[in-house]
Order: C-alpha cells, then structure tokens, then sequence
C-alpha cells in the first residue's frame, strides 16, 4: 500500500478504538476555532465529580487512595483513559490507546492488593502515559514512520518492564514527530498535535504528545525522551515540568529511535508532569527500582535526599549570543532573577561563550550519517522527508574520520565548559528553554537552548515560572539588532497576540549527574516566587 493508505488505515483504527460512550457528543464538542480546551472536563458535563477528583489527584495522593482502598485502581484506570480519548479528540495527542489491556492491568492490581494485603509496588495503581517509542509487546511504536505501522514490538523497553514490575497502569502513548527529530509534534501517519492551552500553537516537539495530554489533565505522569530539547521544549510550549537528566540515571536501552545507534550525543528520559513533586516522585522511584540491574549503561547511583544551600549563587544566561528570547521569555526571565535576589540568592550574569561551537558540533552530528537512518525508514513506503526534516534530506555522509574529529571537539568543549562553570562558582545556571513561550504551528525555528545541554549531557529542568504573556506588555521589540539571520526571523514571526494568555517556562541546569540537585534548586527557585 502507498504511504498515504497506511497512515489512513492507521489513523482510523486509532478512532475505532476509543469506546463509543467515550467520543465527545456533537452538541458539546468544542467548535474547531476554540482555541483553548482545558476547561473541557470541568465544563462541559462529560465528565463525573469523582472521575474529575481522580484526574486531578496529584499522583501520590493517588497512590495513597489505591493502597488504603478508598479507591480502586480500575475506577482510577478508567477515569484517565477516558479523559486521554477525550483529549486525543481535541489535540490529536495519542498514537496507541492500551485502554483494554490497562482496565485489565488494574483489574489485576486491585485483586493483587486484596489477596496478599499488600502493594504490588511503589506505582501500585497509578497510570502512566508512555511516549511512542517505548517499545511495548504487541504494540507499535512508528515514531512517525507509515514503514513501521503494523510492526508490533516482540519485547518491552527496559523502562516498560520497570513500571509494569512497579505497579504502574500503562494506558496509552502518545504521538511524536517523524523520527523525534522536529521540534514540533508532527508526521506523515498521525498528523499534528496541537496545544490544548491554544490549538492554534505548537505543543512542541518531540515529546509534545505527552505534553498535550498532561496539559490538557488526561495525565498526572507521562515518560518522555530527549535529544536535543524534546522533553524541555513541549514543557516549555504547555507550562508543565520535566527534567532532562544525565544519561545513565533512568534506563534507556531497548526503545525505538529515528536514528538508531547515534550515540555521539546520547538520548535520555525522563517523566512530565503536571507538579514539581510528582517529577520528583517518578525520579525517585524508577531510580529505588536498581534499574543498573537491568539496563547495562544504567548508573548504580541511589537517589540522593538534597537540603539546597541557604544561598545559592545562580550564573544567569540571559541570551546565548545566537537568537535573542522573545519579549515575554526576557521578562520572565528577568521577574525570576528579580525575586531570587530579593529571596537572598546571588546572582551573576553567564556569558554564551562555548554556545555556538557547541549547537555547530550537535547539528553535524545529528546528520553525521547523511540521512541515511530517515531515508531507510521513508523509503519502503514511498514516504517523502517532511518539509521540517531538510537538514536530514540534504544531508552528506561524513565519515568514520570526521567524526571522530567532532567527538574530539566536543570533549575540548566539554572540558573548557566545566572548567569555566567551576572557575565561576555557581550552583546552577538560569536560562530560557527556547526563544518562545510558545509560537504558531510552523514556525519553531531554534532549540539551541536545549541542545547546547544535551552535548554537555547536563541535567536541566522546564518549569513554568508563574509568568504568563501579556500582549499589553509583551510587543515586539521596536528596536532590535538581530544576533544572527534566525534572530531576525524570530523575532519577525513573534507575535504577542497570538501567544497571549499563554505560561513562560525556564530552564535551570546543574552539573553533569547532579540531578537531585538541579530539582532540589529548582523547588528554591518556586519558592522564591511564590514568596513574591
């Protein structure tokens, strides 16, 4: 079949699959020009109190609430998957519905728990939405592939396996773009998910089905991964929070990726969530599960109890020489470094010095192959690159001795970067996560923020910094020297009007392995806020 029919077929058994009492009645769907649908569940009358009391229970309240048995984990189960297919009508956010075999998985747990008086685990009843690309038995995982529909996966990612040992009810995943390589969430068989906040704008990408889902409230905790920003860029797009960690902290190995065997900037991931604590609860305890014994290039580093410093002496990225933040992104920025210094922290300004080298070295790298990975991928269907994947079509092969030239760079690199941030003092440094709050679908252009990170394989954390865009205040620059030719074209696309309403996300980075602490930071910076 063309690659058109496969999509078709594909799209239409993720329709079917949604139970009848679940699809939205015509009277109550949200006409196409709604812009933000959140406020569905709670308006519409599709939805009961106790299901809407369930979907927005913080997850280890729920926890508590399935072990004591005041509820069950199908009540639980059911209340999501169906809150997961009403968002996947409104945002296009899924690429499989598990609703069937998770209402079972549940089933199971609540007869566990009422035979031995106990637990299975420390996820014992909790739903988790799971980005496409973790491989579980049975089920595709296409990453926007027409080539990989109907290729079911024959074993279970590492992580799947965890989370299944742990209790967790794995009921639905979520939809990505071509090969996870855009920074928005779009592809040749699924389409495009759009914002819930605004379905005019971008959820981002390349996680940005978990992150439509957990905005939306059809997910407390979702897993997502991350290359080059595509866990903290959809956080940033939905005003949710995320950690991109060290590789080797939460296991990686047997997923599905667009371009397998690229390890010269390693994938990791990560929970998204709608709390800073319930981060915190998925880190901690996918990291008690010992995953070292399972994933051979899992690290055996027990999750640390961090108390932060008093005061804590912050390097503040303010631009990274390159693309200049967009107005609501600069005054977020500046509003958060405001109150930290009122809180007592100490704050100094982080020059972008290794920056660019660092985004030139990632961007040969991703194309290190000459698109080769993508093409054979496209190519048993027909399917053509889309538009956003140019770098890959036009991509040339770079050799064996070129890139080990590029790994060379990148440890000097790594090496000046360290050397600086210890010379420096700092605990963290504070930046934006992109240029946008979020922008109009097409037109995210940059993710040097993020990517810069990935190549120092530091952990960094999206959190939404209780700004949000304002388009009384927020215009367009009226004077600006553009940085570099995607400075100008970003800041010409910007329009405050079109992101209006919409939450700010910022990036805070520690050192390499130093995850807790970057949370633990994190949590200091909310306070500070919120004392504000």
């Amino acid at each position: 079949m063309s690659w058109e029919s496969i999509a078709e077929k594909k799209r239409a058994a993720l329709r079917d699959s949604i139970p009848s009492q679940w699809i939205i009645p015509s009277d109550i769907l949200p006409p196409g020009d709604q812009a933000d649908v959140t406020t569905f569940p709670k308006e519409s009358g599709f939805f009961t109190e106790h299901e809407l009391e369930i979907t927005s229970t913080n997850a280890a309240d729920i926890l508590g609430k399935v072990a004591s048995k005041e509820w069950t984990a199908v009540e639980v189960a059911e209340a999501f998957c169906k809150t997961a297919a009403v968002a996947h009508q409104l945002t296009n956010c899924l690429s499989e519905t598990l609703f069937t075999s998770a209402i079972q998985q549940a089933r199971d747990l609540d007869t566990y728990l009422a035979t031995h008086g106990t637990t299975k685990g420390p996820f014992h009843g909790l739903p988790i939405s799971i980005k496409d690309n973790f491989n579980i038995t049975g089920v595709d995982s296409t990453v926007g592939f027409a080539s990989l529909v109907n290729d079911p996966a024959t074993y279970n990612s590492t992580l799947i396996d965890l989370l299944l040992g742990a209790g967790a009810v794995l009921y639905c995943k979520t939809n990505v773009p071509t090969a996870m390589m855009i920074a928005e969430s779009v592809n040749n068989v699924f389409g495009r998910t759009v914002n819930p906040r605004n379905r005019k704008l971008t959820s981002g990408g390349s996680s940005g089905g978990e992150a439509a889902l957990i905005a939306f409230g059809g997910s407390r905790i979702g897993v997502g991964t991350d290359i080059g920003g595509s866990l903290r860029i959809p956080a940033a797009c939905t005003g949710i929070y995320t950690i991109r960690p060290s590789f080797g902290r939460f296991p990686n190995s047997m997923t599905r990726s667009g371009l397998a065997g690229q390890e010269a900037v390693l994938s990791v991931n990560g929970p998204m969530a709608t709390t800073l604590d319930e981060v915190i609860l998925w880190a901690s305890t996918v990291v008690g599960q010992e995953p070292w014994l399972t994933d051979p290039k899992c690290l055996p580093i027990p999750w640390r109890t961090i108390t932060p410093k008093p005061k804590l002496r912050f390097g503040v990225l303010y631009n990274d020489g390159i693309v200049t933040p967009t107005p609501p992104v600069v005054r977020a920025l500046n509003e958060t470094v405001a109150k930290l210094k009122r809180a007592g922290h100490e704050v100094v300004t982080w020059a972008p010095t290794e920056h660019k080298e660092l985004l030139q070295t990632l961007s040969r790298m991703f194309v290190a192959d000459g698109g080769k990975s993508v093409r054979k991928l496209l190519e048993p269907t027909g399917e053509p690159f889309r538009p956003e994947m140019r770098m890959y079509e036009d991509a040339e092969d770079c050799g064996v001795y070129e890139m080990w030239q590029l790994q060379l760079k990148r440890n000097e690199l790594c090496k000046a970067y360290l050397d600086r941030w210890n010379r420096a003092g700092i605990d963290a440094i504070l930046c934006p996560t992109t240029p946008y709050s979020t922008v109009e679908h097409g037109k995210f252009a940059y993710v040097g923020y993020t990517g810069v990170f990935n190549v120092l394989d530091y952990p960094a954390a999206s959190f939404p910094c209780g700004v949000l865009t304002d388009k009384e205040v927020d215009g367009a620059y009226i004077e600006h020297t553009p940085l570099s030719d995607i400075d100008a074209q970003i800041q010409g696309d910007y329009s405050a009007e079109s992101v209006h309403g919409m939450p700010v996300n910022l990036q805070l980075v520690g050192r390499r392995l130093e995850d807790e602490n970057v949370l633990a930071m994190t949590d200091v910076i909310l306070k500070a806020i919120a004392s504000s």
